[in-house]
């Protein structure tokens, strides 16, 4: 498959030929639909966050069709996103209460694991998430990071319908909560 490899920070991201992923226990393999680009992402590509792997493929808002490793909930063909959030421990105290954000042992998509800047992509079946079919691939990318942020950030706040919202700061993920503060 080709894939966009970085191999040294602040260098420009490398088309290789590269082998499939291989899946382990609890995988699914995705053929690669869209994957956005992130701000993220740039950090990692720019040497902003050091360096987890010694080849990476970066992208983590991933859209994809389930090609191996098909579930019940996932079968083959089946339309997911993945996110920044690749998985967690589900074991410590953080997790244990429903906070797996602040996971010890997190796994992040497209920079401890490989992301989706490639024709396939592995993820772990319990972090990819079935995309409604109205929602086209390069709408519901950005979905996979900003829109999760912002959304999650009504959630925690509390904020139910009719009331009054102030938004600090203004990049992609309060753009997205102002549309879902109008919907």
């Amino acid at each position: 498959m080709k894939a966009a490899i970085l191999r040294t920070a602040k260098q420009p991201l490398q088309i290789e030929e590269t082998p499939k992923p291989q899946l382990t226990a609890g995988q699914i393999l995705l053929r690669v639909r869209a994957c956005g680009v992130c701000r993220t992402d740039l950090h990692i590509v720019e040497g902003e966050l050091p360096q987890r792997k010694d080849a990476l493929i970066p992208g983590h808002q991933i859209v994809g069709d389930v090609v191996d490793g098909a579930t019940a909930e996932l079968p083959l063909g089946t339309r997911v996103g993945v996110s920044w959030m690749g998985g967690v421990d589900g074991d410590c105290p953080y997790c244990r209460r429903g906070l797996e954000n602040l996971c010890d042992s997190p796994v992040f998509t497209g920079y401890t694991v490989n992301g989706g800047y490639a024709e396939y992509a592995a993820a772990r079946s319990d972090f990819a998430y079935e995309l409604p079919s109205e929602l086209d691939d390069l709408h519901a990318a950005p979905l996979l990071c900003a829109g999760i942020i912002g959304f999650r950030s009504l959630r925690v706040a509390g904020v139910e319908s009719g009331d009054r919202v102030g938004l600090f700061g203004f990049g992609a993920s309060a753009h997205l909560a102002i549309a879902v503060l109008h919907s």
